[in-house]
């Protein structure tokens, strides 16, 4: 299977809280650290459009001209919509480990606002074991930094178990 990066693999809530209480540095602030992560994205107060990353200017959906938006949580699970793998290293400002490891990318439809999110997929999880239409969760693990020596968080995505 392909690695993603030098990380603990999180699959349980206990091990999740314990690397959030680290106070390690998320890399973005669109997500959230608790128990039970979360994107964090934004609602027209007018039409009810998802978006994510936040959006905070003018409202996309063509039939609506709000400005208007509410902090809006995101679903923490979602369906398998695609996925790839990252078999080159990204280029910079992208943190490689030293050799380079190839990991999952996937791209999860939320349950609730069905909108596709792309993101890594935990590490130990390759495209081998990816299927569409697969639930999957997100859940935080850390990636090595430049400045931080223990890394940062960042979310990911994770097969939920039993999932096919």
């Amino acid at each position: 299977m392909c690695g993603v990066l030098e990380t603990s693999v999180l699959q349980d809530k206990s091990a999740r809280k314990a690397l959030v209480s680290k106070d390690l540095k998320p890399v973005l602030d669109w997500f959230s650290t608790g128990p039970e992560p979360h994107l964090i994205g934004s609602k027209c107060s007018a039409c009810g459009t998802f978006y994510f990353p936040k959006l905070e200017t003018l409202c996309r959906n063509p039939v609506c001209d709000s400005t208007q938006f509410e902090t809006a949580p995101l679903s923490r699970f979602g369906t398998l919509w695609s996925y790839t793998d990252a078999g080159y290293q990204p280029p910079e400002p992208y943190v490689a480990t030293d050799p380079y490891k190839p990991f999952a990318i996937a791209a999860v439809e939320l349950d609730k606002e069905k909108m596709v999110v792309l993101g890594q997929v935990i590490e130990g999880v390759g495209v081998d074991a990816l299927k569409v239409g697969m639930k999957m969760e997100l859940v935080i693990e850390t990636v090595p930094d430049k400045t931080e020596p223990e890394g940062k968080i960042v979310w990911k995505w994770k097969p939920v178990e039993g999932a096919q």
